[in-house]
């Protein structure tokens, strides 16, 4: 069923929603870059997406459906699975006499079709909908879902404490992993388990309490209570975990570190594990990685202008230091990652070497640092130096011995990327500079330093207002509001005449797409590259604050401003960079 262009454009030109002479450009594009008419349409934002499908529909002769606000029943949602739905945008809505009618985004997909059709053994009548109806329904997956796993948690939990009640004496391994394999405990794992994956979570926290016990999920950034389990369930849990992550069960004194591997639908997921003792028992953290989550590239992490320019630059040298620094948690590693994706080509030699391996690379030998064995960062890094590489990732800097064979590699030829524990771009110096080393070989070695937060991303269906006298006031305390106006009409965002009065921002909506308003994350950067200028303001020893201010009069951003130029872009909001960035 695909769709013809020729009755596409004629009823586009009938909508009167583009001009012919803009049709007509548009087509020459489409033609030039090799795409589907429909992709440029979109691309330009010359047309929306909703108004784009129900033209499809009229061509192709078949219904246009709209998913939002509409609730299906969950008998007829599951006869889709929820990875199935997500990955093909394929929705089951409406069973009748006549058969299942299903919203798909692409009535094409004829493989997908004839498998629900054997799946269901109804007969499939495909309707066209949209991306946003689309999302509606997958959040109905979601909601369902957790009802389901509320069901389960409480009912196992509770078997649970009956069999926990009379054992309050330590127990022995033995009897641990007893527990361990309980199937309640089995049970409530996976469950916990299975639905941070399907919240896109990025770590699980397992908290014990006087009276409770406490999971909560990190969800973009934030933490959210997932469930509140009897106090008695903690061992078990706690010892299943362990048990998963290869940990010694008996031991309750000292914190322990372990990772373990699932496979989920056909998606590898990695998790790492971290055991704390804590007054009411052991703490236990789960962060989740999932190791086929890349193919990022610099523009969707949220890099533009002349920071992207300044990266891009520095990736084309064969010698040198790539720093990203920021907090836990904040990107570093995958910033790094999608670098390195750049510089993956037949002819370089890449070698790595990381606490975890987070995400597995094809034709790049990565190397697991294990402390207790003797193999650190520092050790790794002086072994890989004799494998012959072009290009090297150290995890991370943590102390002077690792610092100082990164500054050595760099200076022998090697291209050198890694990560620093610093709050901004030019805080990396004098880190570094605390760790030992000296002066002269950072400005011999790093060629450009990158600075990240994360902030969450609008969900399409935000309210945009503009900044009030007071508001702008108090922005004026934060940043400079020339400045940024420039920065803004510079990279073309806002007309020649805008002033802060008429460039628009965007505030959070609540709505079933998103019970917040947000939904994903994007990054904010800033990025300095080592000129001249500041290479001999390093000789001298001058503060992190100087060097700031010399990297913002050649043109660096600061994370503030390029927080402010995302909420402009209308990527995330004023109040969520705020929270993030904090000065």
């Amino acid at each position: 069923m695909q769709v013809n262009e020729e009755q596409l454009k004629k009823v586009i030109l009938e909508s009167k929603l583009i001009s012919r002479s803009e049709l007509d450009a548009l087509i020459k594009k489409a033609e030039t870059k090799k795409q589907k008419l429909d992709n440029i349409l979109l691309s330009e934002g010359k047309i929306s997406e909703t108004d784009l499908k129900r033209m499809e529909a009229f061509v192709l002769e078949i219904p246009f459906i709209s998913l939002v606000n509409k609730k299906i029943d969950f008998s007829i949602l599951s006869l889709i699975p929820e990875p199935i739905a997500r990955n093909h945008n394929i929705i089951a809505y409406k069973k009748s006499e006549k058969g299942l009618e299903v919203a798909m985004l692409d009535v094409d997909d004829l493989p997908m079709i004839d498998f629900i059709k054997k799946r269901s053994g109804e007969k499939i009548l495909p309707r066209l909908t949209d991306s946003v109806s689309i999302k509606a329904a997958l959040v109905q997956y979601r909601k369902s879902l957790q009802a389901d796993f509320d069901n389960i948690i409480q009912k196992e939990s509770i078997s649970l404490k009956t069999v926990s009640k009379k054992e309050d004496k330590e127990k022995t391994e033995k009897e641990l992993k007893a527990l361990a394999e309980d199937l309640p405990v089995i049970k409530i794992v996976d469950s916990l388990i299975f639905h941070a994956i399907l919240q896109n979570a990025s770590d699980i926290h397992i908290e014990p309490g006087e009276n409770e016990l406490t999971v909560r999920y990190r969800i973009d950034g934030i933490l959210h209570d997932a469930m509140i389990l009897d106090k008695n369930t903690a061992p078990g849990i706690t010892t299943r975990i362990k048990v998963l992550a290869n940990l010694k069960l008996d031991e309750k004194r000292l914190p322990q570190d372990g990772r373990f591997k699932i496979d989920q639908n056909g998606e590898k997921v990695s998790f790492r594990v971290s055991t704390l003792p804590t007054f009411y028992g052991e703490k236990t953290v789960v962060r989740i990685l999932k190791e086929n989550a890349h193919g990022f590239s610099l523009e969707s992490l949220g890099f533009h202008g002349e920071g992207l320019e300044r990266i891009h630059d520095s990736l084309k040298q064969k010698v040198g230091m790539v720093l990203a620094t920021g907090p836990t948690g904040s990107g570093k590693t995958t910033t790094l990652y999608t670098m390195l994706e750049i510089l993956n080509r037949p002819e370089v030699n890449i070698s790595t070497v990381e606490d975890p391996i987070e995400y597995q690379m094809p034709r790049v030998n990565q190397t697991q640092v294990k402390p207790e064995i003797g193999l650190t960062f520092a050790n790794g890094l002086r072994s890989l130096l004799r494998q012959d590489p072009d290009i090297i990732m150290v995890g991370e800097i943590r102390d002077g011995e690792t610092a100082g064979l990164a500054i050595n590699a760099s200076l022998t030829g090697h291209l050198v990327l890694s990560t620093i524990h610093t709050n901004s771009a030019s805080g990396a110096i004098p880190r570094l500079i605390d760790m030992g080393v000296l002066p002269f070989l950072i400005i011999s070695t790093v060629k450009t330093i990158i600075a990240q937060r994360l902030v969450r991303r609008l969900v399409s269906s935000k309210e945009k207002y503009f900044l009030s006298a007071d508001e702008i006031k108090n922005l004026v305390k934060l940043i400079d509001l020339d400045r940024m106006l420039l920065i803004l009409k510079n990279e073309k965002i806002i007309g020649p005449k805008d002033t802060w009065e008429t460039v628009p921002f965007y505030k959070p909506v609540k709505n079933n797409e998103s019970p917040d308003g947000y939904s994903s994350r994007i990054g904010i950067h800033e990025v300095l590259k080592v000129t001249a200028s500041i290479k001999e303001m390093i000789i001298r020893g001058s503060s992190q604050d100087e060097l700031e201010a010399q990297a913002k009069k050649e043109g660096m951003m600061t994370i503030l401003e390029d927080g402010v130029f995302q909420a402009v872009l209308g990527n995330t909001s004023l109040e969520e960079v705020f929270r993030v960035v904090s000065e």
